[in-house]
């Protein structure tokens, strides 16, 4: 009876792994480039009560004897279906239509970042001059060329400045006409198995050996890459979490009453054990 008690905290555990898991998701409906994730469950080792025996004239048993001893979390998966877009006043929103994701400088400058929340600003570029594409929180955006996207020119401003589906940045001359800033171009990159990817925020991702490397959807100078779907880029949307509230309130309550058969168990196995206790009265 014993064991009981332990499978059943190992369930409880368990649910209780699947219930914080559920309300992050919930926490995040608002969140930009949010991707939902959902708890996976495998079953602990069984332990043997009987193998296989042959009877007294000869005959095999046709089954063993095993019991399950609970069950443990395996894995945390990350759903990438697409969000919807939403539309959005900042000239700099950006949302992703396919399997792409930006590029931004972390903080140290050199390792890269990936993400899918687009909602970035035209920042000043210090002493060089002209504007940067940066993130909400400052971090440089990076193009096809792995550099920061500058617009240079001190009398540049970022209302006017357009971009196209394919991540291209332009400027209006002197005519109104817009032109392509210095072969600019956002970049985007894919990956093998962007599941694996490690999450280091709400919306945002680092390269593992599970993901593979990064996978650029162009090449350098705009070219086409073999065996890439290209993305395309929406400019003045951006793309909302793809959490179903709807489907997160059932699972939660499927993961409460789970945890609450699994609580069950275990007072009906201290009541067992306190009926076997009490036998010697």
């Amino acid at each position: 009876m014993v064991r009981s008690l332990w499978s059943a905290a190992t369930g409880m555990n368990a649910q209780q792994t699947n219930v914080d898991t559920i309300s992050n998701n919930l926490a995040n409906v608002n969140t930009t480039g949010y991707k939902a994730q959902g708890a996976q469950f495998k079953s602990l080792l069984y332990q043997e009560l009987q193998t296989v025996t042959t009877t007294t004239n000869g005959n095999p048993k046709p089954v063993t004897s095993q019991v399950g001893l609970g069950t443990r979390t395996s894995a945390i998966n990350q759903y990438f279906k697409q969000g919807s877009f939403l539309n959005n006043d900042n000239p700099a929103a950006l949302a992703i239509s396919g399997d792409g994701f930006f590029a931004y400088q972390d903080t140290d400058g050199t390792t890269p970042i990936y993400t899918r929340n687009g909602n970035f600003t035209w920042a000043l570029n210090g002493n060089n001059g002209g504007l940067v594409l940066t993130t909400a929180e400052g971090n440089k955006v990076l193009g096809i060329n792995n550099q920061p996207i500058v617009v240079a020119g001190n009398d540049r401003v970022a209302s006017r400045i357009t971009i196209d589906a394919e991540g291209k940045i332009y400027y209006p001359n002197a005519e109104g006409v817009p032109e392509q800033v210095n072969n600019m171009q956002i970049g985007l990159w894919q990956f093998t198995n962007r599941e694996g990817l490690e999450r280091v925020g709400s919306a945002s991702w680092k390269v593992t050996t599970a993901s593979g490397a990064a996978r650029p959807e162009f090449a350098q100078g705009g070219g086409a890459v073999a065996g890439i779907v290209r993305s395309t880029l929406a400019q003045g949307y951006l793309e909302g979490s793809n959490v179903n509230v709807a489907t997160e309130m059932v699972n939660l309550i499927v993961a409460q009453r789970a945890y609450e058969m699994n609580s069950t168990a275990i007072q009906t196995t201290d009541e067992m054990m306190q009926t076997a206790n009490s036998l010697k009265r």
